[in-house]
């Protein structure tokens, strides 16, 4: 197959699956984004069959190739790029095909282009991105917006309580892929998490269980958010330690609760925007 912009190893041949994409950048708050499609390559032991060339896509000075040198020898040298892989096992539902990638930094509708023709060639008929977003939000919530191809689609997220994005300024590569998909009569979703801001360098595995459970039920895909439950168990019980220890974060949450209340939380100030510390609870935070 020639599309400019992807290797194939082979091609599969399937009917109606799903197109998840999780990318690493911009849109990737808690590792949401990424940490979704990471998770559904480990869970569905899926393997790769094609890759994003790196050359048209990325600024090697913004993204780096990485490298692991040993003794003085290069032994890897890994461009950034993405990889769309196929469950190996037998699934119930319909089949996922999962795209891991770093944001591009160029060619943003070639880039959505390509996707959408392998798409086209291997019979996916659905799209969907995966976003995280920083908001004035508590850990504790699991908040989850979305915008939708056509409104069909979108009653069956609002039947699980996603919420309509309205929305005006910059944005991501995801709504590149999402208007291009619309164009071509994909199905196509793009859906964010809101990430509490003052939790930074963790992922947010009470959100990854609440995307993996949506995704399991409104697109049949195989799988069981169990683990990624006990996982945020865990984390959150670490995160409320550090917050009966540390009065900052407690005022900061006061506040946060007070805003949700008064049900005025879009009238939040930014934090980053207005000087406000950020807290990072990866400094508070021991693994266990």
């Amino acid at each position: 197959m020639n599309i400019q912009g992807i290797d194939t190893d082979y091609i599969p041949v399937l009917d109606g699956a799903i197109l998840i994409v999780g990318l690493n950048g911009w849109g990737n708050a808690l590792n949401v984004s990424q940490g979704m499609a990471s998770y559904l390559v480990r869970t569905l032991r899926a393997e790769p069959f094609a890759r994003i060339k790196p050359d048209p896509f990325y600024r090697y000075d913004e993204n780096r190739p990485e490298i692991e040198v040993t003794a003085g020898e290069l032994k890897h040298l890994t461009p950034p790029g993405g990889v769309f892989y196929l469950p190996a096992i037998d699934l119930k539902g319909r089949t996922p095909v999962i795209l891991t990638a770093d944001e591009p930094n160029l060619g943003w509708y070639q880039f959505a282009h390509d996707i959408l023709a392998l798409c086209e060639t291997i019979g996916v008929t659905s799209v969907i991105t995966l976003g995280g977003l920083f908001d004035s939000v508590l850990h504790t919530d699991r908040t989850i917006s979305a915008i939708a191809s056509d409104e069909t689609v979108f009653d069956r997220l609002r039947r699980r309580n996603v919420y309509p994005i309205s929305y005006k300024g910059p944005s991501a590569i995801h709504s590149v892929i999402h208007a291009e998909a619309a164009k071509q009569h994909f199905d196509s979703v793009s859906i964010w998490c809101h990430c509490p801001y003052y939790l930074q360098g963790i992922t947010h595995f009470g959100l990854l269980a609440g995307l993996a459970s949506l995704l399991a039920d409104l697109w049949t895909i195989d799988i069981d958010p169990g683990d990624l439950e006990a996982s945020w168990q865990k984390m959150s019980a670490q995160i409320q330690e550090m917050i009966d220890k540390n009065p900052e974060v407690q005022e900061l949450i006061r506040k946060l609760r007070k805003e949700k209340v008064k049900g005025s939380w879009a009238g939040m100030r930014s934090p980053a925007k207005n000087g406000e510390k950020v807290i990072h609870l990866q400094d508070f935070l021991e693994p266990r």
